[in-house]
């Protein structure tokens, strides 16, 4: 890429474009027309483009200038914002963690996941979801400290990236009271005639439950299907349907949301990972997310 123009010319021709000509521009850089028109005509020869027109007696830009304003706007307002966030960077020192969220993962079993860092003094978290290929590569990029996911990273040599278990848990069906007590009747087989709301196959655990289902001989009379675990369990609790979820959130989805263990799913689990760039843990908040870290 080429760099060879300079960021000061671009600056003054930010100013100007902002200013509407180039004498407004000049009083508030303190400067003289003829310098600033000057510095102006250097970007322009600097790039090979007209970035201003003359109109009457002021300026507009020409396509070429109104696409190097959009650019100028954001180099220029982050540029403002620049003191800002540097003191407050040392006035509140923080320790940032970087997690990526995979879209498959239930949410509620991400603030378990997350909780052996939360007491953290100053601690900065930025999380962010996305499908799991995707973190992976921002995860190897160093985009992110760690990724959370419902799988493990598949083996490939042009990815450096390791999977960590830190548990399991088995699952159960749950319902709010006015669908659980018609599930409770006849369970399992009452779950292909009550409405049953499952996970898309963004979650590692639905081929499980399809499974489990073949295995009983059940269709289930499906009403809906979500990729984002949150609004499954949303949509569940307020009456369309039963839906399955691990039970390490059970005290949550009871006291939460106000359903009910309707019964097991037995022999499905769902399965949770850390993700790494490293072998060994480098990240210290990483560490404590791992089992037998502290």
């Amino acid at each position: 890429m080429d760099t060879s123009f300079s960021y000061r010319h671009l600056h003054y021709f930010w100013v100007v474009a902002r200013e509407g000509g180039m004498a407004r521009a000049a009083d508030r850089l303190g400067m003289a027309v003829q310098t600033v028109s000057t510095q102006v005509r250097e970007l322009e020869r600097s790039l090979g483009v007209t970035l201003l027109k003359p109109v009457g007696r002021g300026l507009v830009l020409t396509e070429a200038g109104v696409a190097a304003m959009r650019q100028a706007d954001l180099i220029f307002q982050l540029g403002e914002e620049l003191p800002a966030m540097v003191h407050d960077a040392v006035s509140a020192p923080s320790v940032r963690l970087a997690v990526g969220i995979s879209e498959g993962l239930p949410k509620l079993v991400v603030r378990r996941l997350l909780q052996p860092v939360m007491q953290e003094p100053h601690l900065r978290l930025l999380c962010h979801e996305d499908e799991f290929d995707d973190l992976l590569g921002d995860l190897a990029l160093h985009r992110l400290d760690v990724v959370l996911a419902d799988r493990p990273a598949a083996a490939n040599p042009n990815l450096k990236v390791y999977s960590h278990a830190l548990g399991t848990s088995p699952m159960a069906w749950y319902a709010p009271p006015g669908l659980a007590e018609a599930a409770q009747q006849d369970f399992p087989r009452s779950l292909a005639k009550v409405p049953v709301l499952l996970p898309t196959t963004h979650a590692a655990v639905r081929p499980r439950l399809d499974h489990w289902f073949e295995r009983l001989g059940i269709k289930p009379h499906t009403v809906g299907e979500f990729e984002d675990s949150a609004l499954l369990v949303t949509f569940g609790s307020s009456g369309m349907g039963v839906f399955a979820a691990a039970e390490w959130v059970h005290d949550e989805l009871t006291t939460r949301f106000g359903v009910q263990r309707i019964g097991a799913c037995e022999g499905v689990e769902e399965r949770f990972y850390a993700i790494g760039t490293e072998k060994k843990v480098q990240h210290p908040l990483v560490q404590r997310l791992l089992p037998g870290k502290t």
